[in-house]
């Protein structure tokens, strides 16, 4: 993990061990870190933003699986979203993987109602590693969020 974790992302993050959280990585990114052991891409980007490349196509030619959770604003953290990243997670097992979006922004929220709803952290725990995982402006929403656990 060393090795991935030297590779400068934007708003790059390591949150908790063989996670690393980032904005949108280029394609020298991602063949730098293919080349540095990851495994697995989750990309939280919607379709309708343009990542200049076929991110896909670059993920199976590097032989990285690669899914993406569409999440475009605040509007769709949700509990559906959430148990998707956590599927994905834990499908990856402890393989190194990389979540991002365009800034990690949607990656620290995502992770922050992932840590409360799902795995029984505190919201102030689950704030400091959404934090850790890139969350910034959505901040306010999500401790909204946190406030009201789903059912």
């Amino acid at each position: 993990m060393t090795q991935l974790t030297s590779i400068q992302l934007p708003s790059g993050g390591n949150p908790q061990p063989n996670l690393l959280t980032a904005g949108q990585p280029s394609p020298a990114d991602l063949e730098a870190l293919a080349a540095a052991g990851l495994k697995h891409i989750v990309n939280l980007r919607p379709a309708s933003e343009d990542a200049g490349f076929d991110e896909a196509a670059l993920a199976a030619k590097l032989g990285l699986s690669y899914r993406v959770i569409p999440v475009a604003g605040p509007g769709d953290l949700n509990l559906q979203r959430t148990q998707a990243l956590d599927a994905a997670l834990a499908e990856v097992g402890d393989e190194p993987v990389l979540v991002h979006c365009a800034s990690s922004n949607r990656v620290g929220a995502l992770l922050a109602l992932r840590a409360s709803w799902l795995q029984n952290q505190t919201a102030d725990q689950a704030l400091e590693l959404g934090r850790a995982g890139g969350l910034t402006k959505m901040e306010p929403a999500v401790a909204q969020l946190l406030q009201n656990k789903p059912a």
